[in-house]
């Protein structure tokens, strides 16, 4: 059953504003995190859905779920990878109350992926404060000799 979408809602997640927001952060989020965001939603959603419960593992759900998508489909930001693809499919077609849960898993799990970032950001840095601070005590008690 597809949905007629008017002006106001171009793509089938605007209709919700916490899903589409979490839609765009993961569109401008680097590869690496919209793919653990794609296999954590995709486990979320097999969790909650009797059809994906016969599977043994991710693998076997994207292949299920590739078998039923439109091939033909590659020109939006989330085909490029066949994990995030066969994830945004699977949110596509659960229910709008599932749909609303998972756009709040997404939003958590960019921005934990976020912060960690910049935690390891802030841990190279203080790294590499602490190097020089060790170059210049080195080259200091080396002039003295």
């Amino acid at each position: 059953m597809r949905e007629e979408y008017n002006n106001k809602h171009r793509r089938w997640y605007d209709k919700d504003p916490i899903l589409s927001r979490s839609m765009k952060t993961l569109e401008a989020s680097d590869d690496e995190t919209q793919i653990k965001v794609a296999l954590n939603l995709i486990k979320i959603i097999a969790e909650h859905n009797i059809a994906f419960s016969e599977y043994t593992d991710v693998d076997e759900i994207i292949e299920a779920v590739e078998e039923g998508m439109d091939t033909r489909a590659n020109s939006r930001w989330y085909d490029i990878d066949r994990t995030v693809r066969a994830a945004i499919s699977m949110l596509q077609t659960s229910p709008p109350e599932t749909q609303k849960l998972l756009a709040k898993e997404m939003a958590k799990i960019v921005i934990d992926k976020i912060k960690e970032d910049k935690d390891i950001e802030e841990l190279k840095r203080e790294l590499e404060q602490q190097e020089l601070l060790e170059d210049k005590k080195d080259e200091f008690f080396n002039e003295d000799n």
